[in-house]
């Protein structure tokens, strides 16, 4: 059985590497980063965000906040705006550019899974996504074990 869960491990890897470089193609098109596009998308979801709230969101620094509200402001993806409630805090909101990026993001994330889906038959998808989040649930156990122990 070892050798069954290597192989199957090898293809989680394969389809890892398919699915990044998938997604690195798609991001440089749209000219974003992994981590810029998952604030746009944070910012899609929950609308105008302060760096400290996006901070805690992503589970980065504020520094790393700067930085990437930076890169996306001088590329046009977002604006910096005073709270109206607070004219200390600046809000994050998104320009028309940024929403046109994440609506993109989204719309392809939606084709991607209808493509790789669709043909499954409904039990066959349920037992692979059943089993795809107790392995994620797994996985998840073994680095909270990893990064207690260190």
């Amino acid at each position: 059985m070892a050798k069954e869960w290597e192989e199957s491990l090898d293809r989680v890897f394969e389809l890892t590497l398919l699915l990044g470089e998938d997604m690195r193609t798609g991001l440089e098109r749209e000219g974003l980063t992994a981590s810029r596009a998952h604030l746009l998308l944070v910012l899609a979801d929950r609308g105008p965000c302060s760096q400290r709230q996006l901070a805690g969101v992503l589970k980065v620094t504020p520094r790393t906040i700067t930085a990437l509200v930076d890169g996306l402001q001088s590329t046009g993806f977002v604006t910096r705006e005073p709270d109206p409630g607070d004219r200390r805090i600046a809000r994050v909101t998104m320009t028309a550019r940024g929403q046109a990026a994440a609506h993109r993001l989204l719309e392809g994330r939606s084709r991607l899974a209808r493509e790789l889906f669709a043909d499954l038959p409904p039990r066959r998808f349920q037992a692979f996504d059943g089993g795809l989040r107790q392995v994620l649930e797994r996985l998840r156990e073994l680095l909270d074990a990893t990064d207690a122990a260190a």
